[in-house]
């Protein structure tokens, strides 16, 4: 099992945040919030991980290097339509990576290992999507339909009766679900406007097949760094240092796999 990470995008909802670095890498406590990523990732077995960059590449290769160990494997793969497209184009420009089983996330979620867990032990499924649910959802929830646990349909313009929880933006493709995947970012990328796609828009083909499974992860902490308010949010949920919360480790001789 290996994790993408796509974090091509600057944030311009952040700015001036983000006027010279990207979200990623915006501080959370003592590090990162790619970085705590990794450590998350880890966490739970995850020893392989390839980011999908584009703005501040140079400062996300950075973080690379920083945070690589003897027995995880970071490398980078760059998307040079990172200003004209969304991050559906930067699931095409991975797709080389989708060879086996892997965890798919978008690179301004954070969350403790316990959600990579969870998704992980979810039951077998081709394509698993991680869910929460809340009482009120905003105009940006991507937002998610089920028929028990499989996914109806994914968007952030469900109508408010539809709804059966969000998305979280973390998603385990296993069996033949990459294959799958790949073969829809294919058919959506050549067509119109394709730049401009989202990539759950896959997903809501794909759910359209009935083989997309959800997993809730109810009651574990996540959050999803949007705005200046998030990264408080985020800052304030993860206040407590990987000391006290996460199993130390040590560090290990560094390596940057190209």
């Amino acid at each position: 099992m290996k994790a993408i990470i796509l974090s091509a995008g600057q944030g311009s909802r952040l700015l001036p945040l983000t006027e010279t670095m990207p979200k990623c890498l915006l501080p959370v406590g003592d590090k990162p919030l790619l970085a705590r990523q990794f450590d998350a990732l880890y966490g739970c077995g995850i020893k392989e991980i390839a980011i999908v960059t584009g703005f501040g590449s140079a400062a996300v290769d950075h973080c690379l290097r920083s945070n690589a160990k003897k027995d995880l494997a970071l490398r980078s793969v760059f998307n040079p339509f990172f200003n004209v497209a969304d991050n559906l184009a930067s699931c095409w420009m991975a797709r080389h990576e989708m060879d086996k089983d892997f965890i798919l996330l978008n690179g301004d979620t954070l969350f403790e290992a316990a959600v990579c867990e969870r998704l992980l032990d979810a039951p077998d499924a081709a394509v698993t999507l991680a869910t929460d649910h809340k009482v009120r959802y905003d105009a940006d929830d991507m937002k998610v339909r089920l028929d028990g646990t499989r996914l109806i349909e994914v968007g952030k313009n469900l109508e408010p009766e539809n709804v059966d929880g969000e998305s979280i933006g973390m998603i385990r493709f296993k069996h033949d679900g990459p294959a799958l995947f790949v073969a829809v970012l294919e058919q959506i990328m050549r067509t119109p406007n394709s730049l401009s796609w989202w990539f759950l828009r896959a997903i809501g083909i794909l759910a359209e097949r009935g083989i997309v499974e959800t997993r809730s992860v109810d009651g574990l902490r996540w959050c999803e760094v949007d705005f200046p308010q998030d990264l408080e949010v985020a800052r304030s949920l993860f206040a407590v240092t990987a000391r006290s919360r996460e199993p130390h480790r040590s560090d290990p001789q560094i390596k940057l796999v190209s």
